[in-house]
């Protein structure tokens, strides 16, 4: 029985070098970089006004007081998108908008708030306080310079990279292909949400919550019909999504009884198996194989253990598929409400919630079968075996979602 950090490893091992595709950048939040996007312009690409003002000399405003204001001559104006075609001289001040590019000349914008304009003299800037040289300037590259990096290869894409690229002109971008990802659930007892319940039926919900996080992940699923527990069966399905997808997902079937198919049926296909077990709760019985340059991850029936050996198994492996630097899920701090024990051998993924001011507490019922908690959860903390984490103990909470 492996330890995760090794089935991780083994995993991570066998993916293939990611491949690219370049698409619109609208479509970009989510997706990995494949090559260093560059800006094609200066940002800011001129000096301009950080709000609304004059440009000024700053030495012509120097000792400027409320009570013994400097006196400029007011020779134009600027708005966000015009250029004054000439330099202004010592003495003179230019009306600024924020974003007005400043003009040749000046060093300096003094806010409006610190001038006052008399109603008979409205060529004349009475300025009521001092600015240092390029105050209130946005200088022109001061944030990226032509050409320099705004993101490297292997970084996730966030809102705020969209706005950069776009501020720094880039409409396409190449970012690593998502693998397309086929979603299986094996059991004879399972029945659709929404169709009639009979005596030792359940409703299947595992595909539906794998698919949402294999789509954070940044992958795309596809959702096949429930498979009955016949070899026969088993064997179709998978080779059908094997056919379709990069990456098979399979839940129920992975243990060891007389209808557990998913290991009979991968090896009838010709499937590699990789390594089954992994020590940790939920989800031991978890299994990785390979047929054909393609990969099968088979997770546990009980929904929990299902969820759970997705994300610390299967979500490192869709990120690194598609090239990102980072594949674990993100770690946030926190501080331990409530104790928390793990009686048991195996590490213990326990579900908790965590509270604004950082505090730790249970989700809920830790059994494998119970998905209220897992639904009322923001994340995960890794408890060893036999230990006691008691309350005030610092943590790091794995989240999926907050």
């Amino acid at each position: 029985m492996l330890q995760l950090e090794e089935a991780i490893d083994r995993i991570l091992a066998t993916l293939p070098p990611p491949t690219t595709e370049t698409i619109a950048l609208s479509d970009a939040r989510g997706r990995v970089v494949a090559q260093a996007v560059r800006s094609l312009v200066d940002l800011p690409p001129f000096d301009n006004s950080a709000m609304d003002g004059y440009a000024v000399h700053a030495a012509d405003v120097q000792g400027a007081k409320t009570d013994k204001p400097a006196r400029l001559r007011l020779s134009g104006k600027v708005a966000a998108g015009e250029v004054l075609a000439r330099s202004i001289s010592p003495g003179e001040c230019v009306r600024l908008f924020t974003g007005s590019p400043l003009p040749t000349g000046s060093d300096s914008v003094i806010m409006q708030e610190d001038t006052r304009v008399e109603p008979n003299l409205p060529n004349e800037v009475l300025v009521l306080d001092a600015v240092r040289p390029w105050e209130n300037v946005r200088l022109r590259g001061e944030d990226v310079r032509s050409g320099e990096p705004m993101a490297s290869e292997g970084e996730i894409l966030k809102a705020g990279h969209l706005c950069l690229f776009a501020a720094g002109g880039i409409s396409r971008i190449s970012v690593a292909r998502q693998p397309t990802v086929g979603l299986i659930a094996t059991g004879s007892e399972l029945r659709e949400p929404g169709q009639p319940l009979s005596v030792g039926q359940i409703y299947e919900s595992n595909r539906l919550g794998l698919s949402s996080l294999l789509k954070t992940a940044g992958a795309k699923p596809i959702i096949y019909p429930v498979v009955e527990d016949t070899l026969s069966a088993t064997e179709q399905a998978l080779s059908r999504a094997f056919a379709e997808c990069d990456i098979v997902v399979t839940a129920g079937g992975a243990s060891v009884g007389e209808l557990d198919l998913i290991k009979p049926a991968f090896s009838e296909l010709g499937g590699e198996l990789d390594f089954w077990k992994v020590a940790m709760r939920p989800g031991r019985p978890f299994m990785f194989g390979r047929w054909q340059g393609k990969f099968l991850f088979g997770l546990p029936g009980n929904p929990v253990s299902a969820l759970v050996t997705l994300l610390l198994l299967v979500w490192p492996a869709v990120r690194r598929w598609q090239g990102a630097k980072e594949v674990a899920l993100p770690a946030v701090p926190g501080v331990l409400a409530e104790s928390l024990a793990n009686l048991g051998t195996r590490r213990h993924f326990i579900r908790v919630r965590l509270e604004s001011n950082g505090a730790v507490r249970l989700a809920g019922p830790q059994e494998s079968h119970m998905l209220h908690s897992f639904a009322t959860a923001h994340g995960l903390i890794d408890v060893p075996p036999q230990t006691t984490l008691p309350a005030g103990t610092p943590v790091q909470v794995r989240v999926w979602e907050l």
